[in-house]
């Protein structure tokens, strides 16, 4: 079938991304879902810095490539094989599944999943296929999902079926951002109720976090950022404290919490920016990081502080959440209101301005976009 899509042919492009047209809107070809893989009509797709990190080069791809990771759909077709989901069925993408064989997914950390990092990383879908292409020659998927398009073919475990009464534009949200931001504060945190915690990096990963910890029930929760309209959207939504990053951020914080947090979590996907998450941190602390920086990106590290101050540093790669367990119990934290993801929604566009949604990222004036199809 010929589906509209946003393709990525060259990537490294730095700004500008409406002016260079760094997404070309494009009619491309879908084949029909093969064993154990599900078509869907993608009805929100969010817009994620993962997204444009792959375009400027941080995170280095295959092209040409269908962007697009963090969405909601509804099923139109089955493969053979998939016996659980149905036509009309609400789900969301998951661009980290599970195999359910490998050494990670039986300890039950689905996110290491050896399968899927292989094949995802040539832009196949778990399944090992390609279903894109574009006058004739293959076009890869995004992490198995590519959803800035009409419509996607995915391995049935890539998604996650959803009750129908969540709205697709809010469901989109927790399949990429509420799984990893609150996923880093529940599961890989597991920040205790009446402790400190810092946020780095309030995109809508960030956003979630700091209402993850508030979930959670920490007593202080300071936010950093350097855009102040991302800090005024944290306080709005419950931090208790605000801190613009420069040079004198880590004094700051100490200061505010008596001697740095008890969890440190930074989301900017900055070498910098973890640096500063880990100077934050009291004795004890842990810091985790969830961002995803160049994978040349080095940081330096105290040994002797890491031991002699019993220091924890984690990463924490979607949330460490196993989706099939940790989905239903956001949605109904966000169905007691303790989870609004609804707040962190600035703009909802259409598929042919997904070039504005990366400026609008890139400069800030935007925290999660979410592209919708009619």
């Amino acid at each position: 079938m010929k589906i509209q899509a946003a393709v990525l042919e060259r990537d490294n492009i730095q700004s500008d991304f409406e002016v260079n047209k760094a997404l070309t809107v494009r009619d491309v070809d879908l084949e029909a879902p093969g064993r154990d893989e599900v078509l869907i009509r993608i009805a929100a797709a969010g817009v994620c810095h993962s997204d444009l990190s792959v375009i400027n080069g941080t995170r280095p791809r295959p092209m040409p490539m269908v962007l697009g990771h963090e969405a909601s759909g509804i099923v139109e077709e089955v493969g053979p094989g998939v016996d659980d989901l149905a036509p009309g069925d609400h789900v969301v993408c998951i661009f980290a599944p599970g195999c359910g064989t490998c050494q990670p997914c039986a300890e039950g950390r689905p996110a290491l999943c050896t399968r899927a990092a292989k094949h995802h990383g040539v832009g196949e879908l778990m399944t090992g296929h390609r279903r894109l292409s574009m006058d004739g020659k293959p076009v890869n998927h995004h992490v198995g999902v590519s959803a800035f398009a009409s419509h996607a073919v995915l391995a049935r475990r890539s998604l996650v079926k959803v009750e129908a009464d969540i709205p697709t534009h809010i469901s989109a949200l927790f399949s990429c951002a509420m799984l990893t931001g609150a996923g880093a504060v529940f599961n890989t945190a597991k920040v205790m109720p009446g402790s400190k915690v810092a946020v780095l990096g309030l995109g809508g990963v960030g956003l979630s976090a700091v209402l993850g910890a508030l979930a959670a029930g920490a007593a202080q929760i300071v936010v950093i950022d350097p855009f102040q309209s991302k800090l005024d959207a944290a306080l709005s939504m419950g931090a208790t404290h605000a801190v613009t990053s420069n040079a004198h951020t880590v004094q700051a914080v100490r200061d505010i919490t008596d001697g740095g947090v008890d969890y440190a979590i930074e989301l900017a996907g900055s070498v910098k920016a973890l640096e500063t998450a880990y100077d934050c941190t009291c004795r004890g602390g842990m810091t985790v990081t969830a961002g995803l920086p160049h994978p040349d990106a080095r940081m330096p590290l105290n040994a002797l502080k890491l031991v002699a101050e019993e220091r924890s540093l984690k990463g924490s790669y979607i949330g460490s959440c196993v989706p099939q367990r940790d989905l239903p119990r956001m949605f109904s934290l966000h169905q007691q209101g303790k989870l609004p993801v609804e707040k962190m929604l600035t703009h909802r566009l259409r598929l042919d301005q997904i070039n504005l949604a990366m400026d609008q990222l890139e400069n800030g004036t935007a925290i999660r976009q979410v592209i919708e199809f009619g």
